[in-house]
């Protein structure tokens, strides 16, 4: 990802500006004091060839530099210090607070507080209550509590609430997620491919699973302790269709899918699930280039997780996204599948740029 000031004399301009958006990305040092600072330190403006730049605190101390006192550069920016708070608050109340509440709590305008944190985290506070509900719902009925208790502890504060949020926190009805499962149908068939076994499962609704392994049973184990009491069928014949498409796109004869999903995101995945599917075949990005692209460039360990999260392999390419320095970083179905995929895409995609006689689909 190109850095928003590459350059000392960008650096210089934001430092002049005290830019809060530089704030982490580089630091300053003061020769004549011996101290290095944040871009956006309140002191004093020094003299620019009295200035210094660093990428990070550790090499500013390597050159000798302390850190100022007044601005504290080893700590968290400003603006982390406010979401930290604001996750805080969010994290310690189960009802919902509104948008005015949370920027009285945090001492900072709404406008201010609704930018800042979406910027930073990758979602709205609201949509970070609906996650952490989620979370806590989830929580609460795989600890066996009743479905209306689990609600309540949760922070839904009505049945309608509650029934209009879970198809998309649960993908599946309350009861249903308290039972792990029990009395719903999951079609599951392996099969064979050049990356090894790959299991597709899937509800009525659609896929809830892809996924590669070494052989059928562990791939089988795997579902069934995801959903420890689901009816599972193996069901080559209804899933014999998306089999072929994956096997078509490890062959090279197609390059994306027609698949209808049946997954549960929460908003942050939901966004960056959607980032993975806009890379270009042949081509991969960064996690931080992926968290630059969704408006939240310090989100790259949210990004990360994210992208482990993905219960359907190829379907949502997360294994187009690398380290920064292009190293292939870890992939839930092994880094070599990893390495062989892009090294087939990227071969295919230069081999054919225009894609001809490749069959195409949009994904579900």
């Amino acid at each position: 990802m190109k850095s928003a000031y590459p350059t000392d004399d960008a650096r210089w301009n934001a430092v002049t500006a005290r830019d809060p958006q530089a704030d982490g990305a580089f630091f300053y040092a003061v020769r004549t004091t011996g101290v290095f600072c944040r871009p956006t330190c309140a002191s004093r403006l020094p003299r620019r060839d009295h200035v210094a730049f660093f990428d990070d605190p550790a090499a500013a101390r390597a050159a000798g530099f302390r850190p100022c006192k007044r601005c504290q550069p080893e700590g968290l920016p400003r603006e982390l210090e406010i979401v930290n708070r604001a996750c805080a608050v969010l994290d310690a109340h189960s009802e919902r607070l509104t948008l005015a509440q949370l920027s009285d709590a945090v001492h900072v305008s709404p406008f201010h507080l609704q930018r800042l944190f979406k910027r930073v985290v990758g979602v709205s506070p609201r949509q970070y209550q609906a996650a952490q509900r989620g979370a806590a719902l989830r929580q609460a009925l795989q600890s066996g509590r009743p479905v209306t208790q689990a609600a309540v502890d949760a922070g839904f504060n009505s049945p309608s609430r509650l029934y209009a949020s879970v198809p998309r926190e649960l993908g599946m009805a309350p009861s249903a997620f308290r039972r792990q499962g029990a009395g719903l149908r999951i079609d599951y068939a392996t099969a064979s491919t050049s990356l090894g076994t790959v299991l597709v499962a899937a509800t009525a609704q659609g896929i809830c699973r892809i996924a590669f392994g070494d052989d059928p049973a562990s791939l089988v184990a795997a579902l069934t302790d995801a959903f420890a009491r689901a009816e599972l069928v193996e069901s080559p014949a209804r899933l014999a269709p998306f089999v072929a498409q994956i096997g078509a796109y490890l062959d090279g004869t197609r390059r994306t899918f027609e698949l209808p999903l049946d997954i549960a995101p929460t908003a942050f995945q939901q966004r960056v699930w959607e980032a993975l599917t806009n890379i270009p075949y042949g081509e991969t990005r960064s996690y931080s280039e992926i968290a630059e692209a969704l408006g939240a460039p310090r989100a790259v360990r949210a990004v990360a997780s994210a992208c482990a999260s993905n219960p359907v392999a190829l379907a949502i390419p997360c294994h187009r996204v690398v380290q920064k320095g292009g190293a292939l970083a870890g992939y839930r179905w092994g880094v070599r599948r990893k390495a062989t995929l892009l090294a087939a895409e990227a071969r295919r995609a230069l081999d054919d740029p225009a894609d001809v006689a490749v069959t195409e689909g949009s994904a579900a």
